[in-house]
């Protein structure tokens, strides 16, 4: 998990962690947590309410794909306990309390090695927000009642066998923040490693709102560009890395789109 600024919902979502029932016996689970800088005492309302969580706090320029990759090399040394499977977990994500025996058996249906996305939907109705993604436009995959192939996924809750890890690795660090997970589950492809979406929603996790960041009306064309390209949309550098990695023949125009999508799109509402 990573967080930064956002103490109940990363609370929320280890208190959840920590109230999972039907795992098997001997099931133990470990929370390895990186913080972002936060300023709002989520570090310190983490180790009083949940000590045993491994807690490591870096700097506010450590971005989602960074955080989740330190994360994941934490969970592994001399003087830990391996493990079977890794769980990837937004900390805006309040999990059902069955849902890692969900993961778990949906797991052991599909074989090893493998994994296993969590589909959420929003806090208020049933609308899914967050899943697995399949096709040209990277559909999002509707929880059906079984095991659901996807081609790759969002990072919010994404369940990853010890088999898989080892050969599709962390998230890649040239992807500071987002396009890593998708990058993750393209590169599990390429290697064999199937993905599939959990046979039902396994969580709550609203979804970011369409009119925020370089899409929020009246900014005009300079300042709605200089959001599109920064850290947290689409930094030009890890986007031609993206689109030359899983969009040739298409990446160059690919690489423009979005920018000139931006500027037209403010221009237009000025």
């Amino acid at each position: 998990m990573t967080s930064h600024n956002r103490r109940d919902k990363t609370l929320n979502a280890l208190n959840a962690v920590k109230s999972q029932r039907g795992l098997l016996a001997g099931t133990s689970l470990h929370v390895h947590l990186v913080d972002a800088g936060s300023t709002d005492g989520t570090p310190q309302a983490v180790r009083s309410a949940h000590p045993d969580v491994r807690l490591v706090t870096v700097t506010d320029d450590v971005y989602w794909g960074t955080g989740m990759r330190l994360a994941s090399l934490n969970s592994v040394g001399r003087d830990l306990k391996p493990w079977d499977y890794q769980l990837w977990l937004n900390d805006d994500v309040t999990l059902d309390e069955d849902a890692l025996a969900v993961l778990l058996t949906t797991a052991d249906r599909v074989g090893s090695p493998s994994i296993v996305v969590g589909a959420v939907r929003a806090h208020e109705g049933t609308n899914t927000t967050y899943s697995g993604r399949r096709g040209r436009r990277l559909a999002m995959v509707e929880p059906t009642g079984r095991p659901e192939p996807c081609d790759t996924y969002n990072g919010n809750v994404v369940l990853i066998s010890r088999a898989a890890h080892d050969r599709v690795g962390d998230i890649d660090a040239v992807f500071r923040h987002g396009m890593g997970d998708y990058d993750h589950g393209f590169r599990a492809r390429r290697v064999g490693i199937p993905a599939y979406v959990a046979p039902r929603h396994v969580g709550r996790c609203d979804a970011h709102p369409l009119s925020a960041g370089s899409r929020e009306p009246g900014i005009g064309v300079r300042e709605a560009l200089r959001r599109r390209v920064s850290q947290r949309e689409h930094p030009p550098r890890q986007w031609w890395v993206y689109c030359r990695r899983h969009c040739w023949p298409w990446a160059p125009l690919l690489m423009v789109s979005p920018y000139i999508k931006t500027a037209l799109r403010a221009w237009v509402a000025r």
